[in-house]
């Protein structure tokens, strides 16, 4: 079938939306219609080269919408059923799923080709040309073909331009607490970066029990949207964040550090380190550039002090599971997606899209596929 999407070309380039050809669904696939997608910085550093992968590339990864085909072998989800995707795929018997850490799954190594989960071919093509997908799953565009072990059904009444956010954003930032930092009732937690990722980490701190919550985001609009969904204290930069903690813990600083800025360095680490209080945890869920960075840490407070440093990648979290409860606590009311939605855009405006969300405009920008 005919459909369209936007492509990456070359990096530095701007997304191209073009008529794509998909394939029909092999085995253990689906073609899905995509009706919503985030945009995230992910997918920005696409373009930069930051995060390697194969070109040319659909983007997207943070998606929901509705199944319109199964391939053989698909017992998962049938026509109809609305879906979420997992931005990590999970087979389920692996060593890293079996032992609970689907997150990890060793699928994952293929993730750079961009190709798909059964057997390494494309079932997108343009130009002539053979399209990769951004994590196995192209949310840029109005339909995809991928693997059903991304799939995550969900109930219908849930508005699928607010579940698509669980994809990725509020899994990343949600369970880099409650999974990845140890936290416990009355720890202070400071989040540093209170964006799509950030202000997840700061509703998790709040629902398990955070004394304070100190929310650091140079961005004003961010800081009083944090303050709104649980932070209790705020500050525009590193340095000012560092003498705040200081003076409301009176020198002991933060039990749990959630680092979730748009780009991991490593200059800022030490810093943060600082920032982090004796056999305290700082949780690295920024993505980096690939390869060594060059830094400058204090091991002798490292090792002294018993603080730790740990990465976690989709909220260290089993997407299967979480994805489903993440849903069931915003039917409950206990976790606000409507309040991170800010402007909306037609997959046309894309670029205008990623614009805004450089310029800070957006917590998080949706891209209504359909419209």
């Amino acid at each position: 079938m005919q459909t369209e999407a936007a492509v990456l070309w070359e990096r530095g380039q701007d997304w191209s939306v073009e008529s794509v050809t998909l394939a029909a669904p092999r085995h253990g696939e689906v073609r899905v219609r995509i009706e919503a997608t985030g945009l995230c910085h992910s997918d920005a550093v696409l373009s930069s080269g930051t995060l390697p992968t194969a070109l040319p590339i659909i983007g997207g990864h943070e998606g929901a919408g509705v199944v319109e085909e199964i391939g053989p072998g698909v017992t998962r989800v049938k026509p109809g059923d609305h879906v979420v995707f997992s931005s990590v795929p999970s087979c389920g018997i692996c060593g890293s799923c079996a032992s609970g850490h689907q997150n990890q799954c060793d699928r994952l190594a293929v993730m750079g080709s961009g190709m798909q989960l059964s057997d390494q071919t494309s079932r997108h093509t343009a130009r002539d040309t053979d399209l990769a997908l951004m994590c196995l799953l192209g949310t840029f565009g109005r339909h995809s073909v991928i693997s059903e072990a991304q799939c995550i059904p969900i109930d219908r009444d849930i508005p699928l331009d607010r579940a698509c956010l669980v994809s990725c954003a509020v899994i990343t930032g949600w369970g880099a607490v409650v999974h990845a930092s140890g936290i416990r009732p009355g720890d202070d937690v400071t989040v540093l970066g209170v964006g799509g990722v950030g202000i997840n980490a700061v509703q998790a701190a709040r629902f398990a029990g955070a004394r304070r919550i100190f929310a650091v985001d140079p961005v004003a609009a961010k800081r009083d949207l944090a303050l709104k969904l649980g932070a209790t204290h705020v500050a525009d930069s590193l340095d000012s964040a560092y003498d705040l903690v200081k003076a409301e813990t009176k020198g002991r600083m933060s039990h749990r550090v959630v680092v979730t800025m748009d780009v991991a360095r490593g200059d800022v680490l030490q810093p943060i380190l600082r920032m982090t209080g004796k056999l305290g945890r700082i949780v690295l869920c920024s993505l980096a550039a690939a390869g060594p960075q060059p830094l400058s840490l204090n091991l002798f407070d490292l090792t002294m002090r018993e603080k730790q440093i740990v990465g976690s990648l989709s909220g260290s979290a089993n997407p299967n599971e979480e994805i489903p409860r993440l849903l069931a606590l915003y039917k409950d009311g206990y976790l606000d997606l409507d309040s991170q939605v800010g402007q909306t855009y037609r997959l046309e405006d894309i670029n205008a899209g990623f614009v805004d969300l450089k310029s800070g405009l957006n917590l998080r920008g949706i891209v209504h596929c359909q419209s």
